[in-house]
């Protein structure tokens, strides 16, 4: 590491080196121009700056207010050598950012004494900070694992929706992707977006909870059907409910909300507009549109076109306009998408 002196006295400067070589182990990097010291100074972080009142051009309480603005300097230790009696200059100076004085003529006890303990303090701080950091990294390092375990338990549970369902994986990965080019076209935060693209796969977990005479019907429901059919939103969200995991939540949320409608004649609960969660809106725009382009036991899939069609027919009436005009926007991804990742026959 490094002491930086700027003073534009050539004999102050060689007496403040050949002080601080006794005490400091380091380079010593000496300017007499302030300014070249400001284009010039190493680019490492410094242990320790001593900086003249008086000097030309510019003077050492604008040299000090130059040094604070650097983010690489906010710790380092800058000293301001001034005559006794220069005290509105010291009030000046602590004001712009010094952490100590050294006065003149300068006391070489004095000198080596101070620059000893601002040292000493220069390494609390980097400790502090190297401390800071190993802490930082902990917490991203447990925070990454939590997260993940609440992935990998939205996938498990997901699977298990799937074996039940005659919707397949593909499905849910679709859906997933298209719910994400929905959530970053409207410009959200990008965690979220990450979130939403994990959660939104349990959307029907519920399902685990129908009966199968119901859930593998291949033709419509009777009434009856259709309102016990309809249950696995609630289904959903008490199987994911009463957790303190953000990622669970959100899915429990998407869970019990993707089949509202934005004209309030959705389930469960009759919810309209923006009363709607934002991530069941933008999940009932990709769940349907896959559901259409997908073949079904009880249906053939629909073209892209017609499903667009439909998505253009339904906007503002099921669907929430602004999720519909994203899914368009990235109309060219979702192309990709549906190409990349078909469904795998099943065998019979």
């Amino acid at each position: 590491m490094s002491v930086i002196i700027i003073d534009d006295s050539p004999v102050n400067v060689m007496l403040m080196q050949g002080l601080a070589r006794q005490v400091h182990g380091g380079d010593i990097h000496a300017f007499t121009n302030p300014l070249e010291a400001m284009t010039c100074m190493p680019g490492e972080d410094p242990d320790l700056i001593l900086v003249d009142y008086m000097m030309p051009e510019i003077d050492g309480l604008e040299v000090i207010a130059r040094l604070r603005a650097d983010p690489r300097l906010v710790d380092t230790p800058i000293v301001m050598v001034t005559t006794a009696d220069q005290r509105a200059v010291r009030i000046k100076a602590l004001e712009e950012g010094a952490t100590d004085f050294i006065t003149k003529p300068i006391d070489a006890t004095e000198f080596k004494a101070r620059m000893r303990n601002l040292l000493r303090l220069k390494d609390a701080a980097r400790l502090l900070r190297g401390r800071a950091d190993e802490l930082a990294r902990e917490v991203a390092k447990a925070t990454k694992e939590l997260a993940d375990r609440e992935e990998e338990i939205i996938l498990r549970l997901s699977r298990a929706a799937e074996y039940r369902d005659s919707e397949t994986g593909m499905h849910i990965l679709r859906m997933a992707h298209y719910s994400r080019i929905i959530a970053e076209g409207l410009g959200c935060d990008p965690d979220y977006v990450n979130d939403l693209w994990r959660a939104a796969p349990m959307h029907d977990v519920g399902k685990i909870a129908v009966p199968d005479a119901i859930l593998l019907k291949p033709g419509r429901f009777t009434p009856e059907e259709r309102v016990e059919m309809e249950r696995h939103t609630r289904f959903g969200q008490e199987i994911l409910g009463g957790s303190q995991a953000p990622l669970i939540k959100l899915a429990s949320e998407i869970a019990g909300s993707h089949h509202e409608r934005w004209d309030g004649k959705g389930y469960p609960l009759g919810l309209s507009g923006t009363d709607i969660p934002l991530s069941g809106r933008i999940a009932a725009v990709a769940d349907v549109f896959d559901a259409l382009t997908s073949e079904r036991p009880y249906k053939k899939p629909w073209s892209l076109e017609q499903a667009r069609a439909y998505l253009v027919t339904e906007r503002g009436q099921h669907f929430d306009p602004a999720c519909v005009d994203a899914f368009f926007a990235g109309w060219a991804r979702v192309l990709e998408i549906h190409a990349t990742n078909q469904d795998i026959p099943q065998a019979a």
